[in-house]
């Protein structure tokens, strides 16, 4: 981060489209995360394997963007800092069982196939939708 440089706290449309932006990268991540651990590791519990190993991988680039970028919650502190990011953690949880489930509804309706790929599209961007008014509410105050 540039010091000096804020980027103030986005409203309306902006707000949207830059949630949408941060949501899909994070997503992104996320998903090439699952087909590398896919392509590595083939054995049992390799879906869940892959999916607990994105769901990490798409987790601290989406607080950080969420925290700056969304929130503009630019109060100094690690100890505030860290207690933030264990409650968007925490929080992560819940939004990240609706992503689960549809992932997983989505791999047995197409027998193992590519299908997941959709549920898992599908439950990240309702759990993204869910997330965002709970980090709003409970993670930054209220912003």
């Amino acid at each position: 981060m540039v010091r000096g440089f804020t980027a103030a706290r986005p409203r309306g449309a902006s707000l949207v489209l830059r949630y949408a932006a941060f949501a899909v990268f994070a997503s992104g991540v996320n998903l090439l995360v699952q087909v590398a651990a896919m392509a590595l590791y083939q054995g049992p519990y390799a879906l869940l394997l892959a999916m607990a190993a994105g769901t990490v991988a798409g987790l601290v680039p989406k607080f950080l963007l969420d925290k700056y970028w969304i929130f503009d919650d630019r109060v100094p502190g690690r100890a505030r800092g860290l207690r933030q990011f264990i409650l968007y953690g925490l929080l992560s949880v819940a939004t990240t069982l609706i992503f689960w489930v549809f992932e997983i509804a989505f791999h047995w309706l197409g027998d193992g196939g590519p299908l997941r790929y959709l549920g898992a599209a599908l439950g990240l961007g309702l759990g993204y939708w869910v997330k965002y008014h709970l980090d709003r509410r409970l993670v930054f105050g209220g912003r």
